[in-house]
């Protein structure tokens, strides 16, 4: 059975919270953001389908929710991290610690939270040092990036182009704090964004919580970050649209999500998906991680 946008809510609401804990119509309205009245109506047609009762999700709802289960992670970890330097000089950057604690765990331990069987890792720079994660993550499958040096994260995920239904992308260098953002099933494909009066980084313009536009800086807009889902329909097409992009003039030089959210953006309608800055943490310069982690300064 398909569910409707309102049904999916509220059953990966129920789903999250646990049996027993007897949640109001309110409860689950604020948490959903849906109307009370939304709420009650979707709630007596789910429990009218088996799928839901006043102690939480039933085993029909579960399984009307595993077509929407997420699949994979393919995490981007190729590049150098040139604006880390010194640290990044014998380090690749999502293998740097954050008071202990390596940047790519952060998402690592939030995909296997979510229960996500499949991880994979593009790696390139440095490529043998990620062979450690494996003491910790032993189900890791690695792709390897010969171009990194070479080529912009297009060629990452031309290494993964055939990863990407139902899957997370994620850059690897993203210190996450609430791993809830990983969340098991997802409805639609979607990118992370902060709303933002302005920002000069990367952001989206969004229509109907559509993404509309990709662009460098913007006034009332979503700072981007990197961390999107693809649908099983959409992971297909942006396979071979990846591969039409990176094979064109210039290609090597394109950022991966540029094809799906500017080149090609007709052809997809990616959600923006509402995060805050406290989610999660960029760690784009050294000084940065030096704010963050005294150990580094000296």
């Amino acid at each position: 059975m398909t569910l409707t946008r309102a049904q999916f809510d509220i059953l990966t609401l129920l789903e999250r919270e646990g049996s027993g804990k007897n949640l109001t119509q309110r409860g689950i309205a604020k948490a959903t953001g849906l109307s009370v009245g939304t709420v009650n109506k979707n709630l007596l047609t789910l429990g009218g389908k088996g799928f839901a009762d006043k102690q939480g999700i039933l085993s029909a709802g579960l399984r009307a929710l595993e077509p929407y289960r997420v699949k994979r992670a393919v995490f981007i970890a190729a590049g150098f991290g040139s604006r880390l330097v010194p640290i990044t000089l014998n380090t690749p950057k999502p293998l740097v610690r954050v008071k202990g604690v390596r940047i790519i765990d952060t998402l690592l331990d939030a995909a296997l939270a979510a229960e996500i069987e499949e991880i994979i890792i593009v790696r390139g720079y440095l490529g043998e040092q990620f062979d450690q994660l494996l003491y910790k993550y032993p189900q890791i499958r690695f792709l390897e990036n010969p171009l990194y040096n070479e080529a912009n994260n297009i060629s990452s995920v031309m290494a993964a182009r055939y990863c990407l239904r139902g899957a997370y992308v994620l850059e690897s260098d993203l210190f996450l704090r609430n791993p809830r953002l990983l969340s098991k099933y997802q409805y639609a494909s979607n990118y992370l964004g902060v709303p933002v009066e302005e920002t000069d980084d990367w952001c989206f313009e969004t229509r109907g919580g559509i993404i509309t536009k990709l662009k460098l800086g913007g006034k009332n807009c979503h700072h981007m970050l990197g961390i999107s889902y693809w649908s099983e329909r959409d992971g297909a097409r942006l396979a071979e649209h990846i591969r039409q992009a990176y094979e064109m003039p210039g290609g090597r030089e394109r950022y991966w999500d540029q094809v799906a959210l500017e080149y090609l953006i007709r052809d997809y309608a990616v959600e923006v998906r509402e995060c805050s800055f406290d989610d999660i943490t960029e760690i784009d310069t050294f000084k940065e991680l030096k704010n963050l982690d005294e150990t580094y300064r000296v």
